[in-house]
């Protein structure tokens, strides 16, 4: 992998084309990066304890290496 971790990329490709972001982690036997603020999705989260509440938290998906640019 020629991208690693806290290199600036460009997506490419995908629903969030054209945006920029730092390389938050790498993952070299999937090809995915994480990258900041690229790729969020929701997920929904149980309450763990009876007095905490169930909440929806933004969450940052991997994406594939070949759709991000290192520039």
């Amino acid at each position: 992998m020629k991208i690693k971790k806290n290199d600036k990329v460009k997506i490419i490709a995908g629903k969030d084309k054209g945006k920029t972001g730092k390389v938050l982690r790498a993952i070299p036997d999937k090809d995915q990066l994480i990258v900041e603020g690229v790729n969020i999705s929701k997920r929904h989260q149980r309450a763990t304890q009876s007095n905490q509440k169930g909440q929806i938290i933004d969450k940052t998906m991997p994406i594939h290496i070949s759709n991000a640019k290192k520039i």
